[in-house]
């Protein structure tokens, strides 16, 4: 059994080796297409700024993908929407995120998961990166329940055919969903 005694030293002693240890700055990646960002995204961020140095949300070009915003308007959109937050930076990226994820010296990369369906798409990624990269890590949160079903598709779907999105994205999106509409591209 160990004493109360033992138990204070023991803690007296780690806070010491704690003391003496040189700060790591700890930054981690978000990728993603982010078309729109939604407030499920926002929700990721907003932790993921708690427990990390710095946050880096990286918006992928996604040439496999046809987005209903541009990479500049969606950086933009998304730097407009993390105004605020110091300790998180936005850049847009094509190619490998390995490759990314060295450039940027990243600690980890942050994945959100909404479903179990989420999971065995993800650990597939997370695994082939690995291959790639034998340091590459993949953190996975899961979004807060009131955000778990939003996705950018449901979001931009439910712009498309004119219904109400604003519970789902930050007013900045909503505001670029109307100039959308006035534009006549939905």
């Amino acid at each position: 059994m160990v004493s109360t005694a033992d138990l204070q030293t023991t803690t007296k002693q780690a806070a010491t080796k704690t003391d003496t240890c040189p700060p790591k700055t700890s930054r981690i990646l978000y990728p993603g297409t982010f078309d729109p960002i939604t407030n499920g995204h926002l929700d990721l961020v907003k932790r993921a700024s708690k427990l990390f140095d710095e946050v880096v949300i990286a918006v992928a070009h996604g040439h496999h993908k046809k987005p209903l915003f541009s990479l500049a308007e969606r950086v933009a959109l998304v730097e407009a929407c993390v105004r605020g937050m110091p300790n998180v930076t936005v850049i847009g990226f094509s190619g490998l995120l390995v490759d990314l994820f060295t450039a940027q010296r990243a600690s980890a990369v942050l994945r959100g998961l909404r479903a179990v369906s989420d999971f065995e798409y993800e650990f597939q990624l997370a695994n082939i990166n690995r291959e790639l990269h034998p340091d590459f890590e993949a953190i996975f949160l899961p979004p807060a329940q009131q955000y778990s079903f939003i996705s950018s598709t449901l979001v931009r779907e439910i712009a498309k055919l004119g219904g109400d999105s604003s519970k789902f994205v930050p007013p900045e999106v909503e505001a670029a969903f109307a100039q959308k509409k006035r534009d006549g591209v939905i």
